[in-house]
């Protein structure tokens, strides 16, 4: 009877959380046979609940529960690769830096953007305007 009763009640739960008002909590409880079956109406999460010593605990539900012990699973071995890393010296998130070509072709670049900004300004101080390349262009003081 009490598998039966239990998807009838996550119908209902499911249910209930579509017609949530605003107002409400984020989780909603049903009670069922066995304790109590919690929705996270934010998430769609359900916990199945039960009272023991005066208090409710709740257990994530076994789909629930497979999902998380799979990202657990992953992010264990993630970190026990990066600590072997770490430990052997090999840490794979050494920064990339230029190469000397890189450097001189950047300080090349920078180089001309400075000369040309001080002839604008030498220009400016003059009381002239450099036209635009391949333009007559009338001088505009602002």
């Amino acid at each position: 009877m009490r598998i039966s009763a239990l998807p009838l009640t996550l119908v209902t739960a499911l249910a209930a959380g579509a017609a949530h008002a605003e107002g409400e909590g984020r989780y909603r409880m049903e009670k069922t046979d066995s304790g109590f079956v919690r929705l996270d109406t934010a998430s769609g999460d359900l916990s199945l609940c039960q009272e023991k010593d005066g208090q409710i605990v709740c257990r994530m539900a076994a789909d629930e529960r497979a999902a998380f012990e799979k990202e657990l699973d992953l992010l264990t071995k993630r970190v026990e690769a990066l600590e072997k890393a770490v430990a052997t010296g090999q840490s794979t998130a050494k920064p990339a830096l230029p190469s000397d070509e890189e450097i001189d072709r950047t300080m090349s670049i920078m180089e001309k953007m400075m000369q040309r900004f001080m002839g604008i300004v030498k220009n400016l101080e003059d009381g002239k305007e450099e036209p635009a390349p391949g333009k007559d262009a009338v001088p505009q003081k602002t």
